[in-house]
């Protein structure tokens, strides 16, 4: 991404100035953080990630900027490079975010793109939602149903009965293990939910 030059006199020292620039600017992913974030993605899309990235409609690409992953196309990266770094808080959308030990988490800003090409997903009942909403796991008495053969420590997309993409979590059981489950058995550990958008609002972005 071109940056802009800064004529302004500054106390810092060029080393100083080499950091903040590296840890501000939007830049391509490295090969370790692309392997991470395709990982995290496979357990939720599979062989859908192949949409994501070579799309029919435009180009996309993933940027790395403060930590975060952002799923953004070609034109609207074009667009941004008259925003200064220091300014630049999100652009297209935030799949998640790296830890410090290189580990990559899902935000709850990406539901709309994982559920659009989710292999596999779970519906809960109505009294099953807030619970959920509210960052807890999915018990047996709360599925209404699931997809047929979904794996055990499977990522899912978790959907209410109309079909409205409520967050995403893990199996805990596969389609076949839930038969045996009694009612109060969690059935999907919890990832992320809609709800974070207002626990979580001061930090998500």
């Amino acid at each position: 991404m071109r940056h802009s030059n800064n004529n302004n006199n500054n106390t810092q020292s060029p080393a100083n100035n080499q950091k903040t620039t590296h840890r501000h600017r939007m830049r391509p992913l490295t090969d370790t953080e692309t392997k991470t974030l395709f990982s995290k993605l496979n357990n939720y899309v599979g062989k859908n990630l192949g949409h994501l990235i070579n799309r029919d409609d435009e180009e996309y690409c993933f940027r790395f900027h403060r930590d975060r992953v952002f799923y953004v196309s070609e034109n609207l990266m074009k667009s941004a490079t008259s925003v200064s770094k220091e300014k630049l808080i999100s652009l297209g959308v935030c799949l998640g975010k790296f830890s410090k030990t290189g580990k990559f988490k899902l935000h709850i800003t990406s539901l709309d793109l994982i559920s659009k090409y989710a292999q596999y997903k779970v519906w809960i009942k109505p009294n099953g939602e807030m619970p959920f909403l509210y960052g807890n796991h999915v018990v047996k008495a709360h599925l209404g149903r699931i997809t047929e053969d979904t794996p055990e420590h499977q990522g899912v997309v978790i959907f209410s009965m109309n079909d409205i993409p409520l967050g995403f979590g893990v199996t805990a059981r596969s389609t076949t293990d839930t038969k045996k489950l009694d009612p109060t058995s969690i059935l999907v550990y919890h990832q992320a939910d809609a709800g974070e958008y207002l626990r979580d609002e001061e930090t998500l972005f």
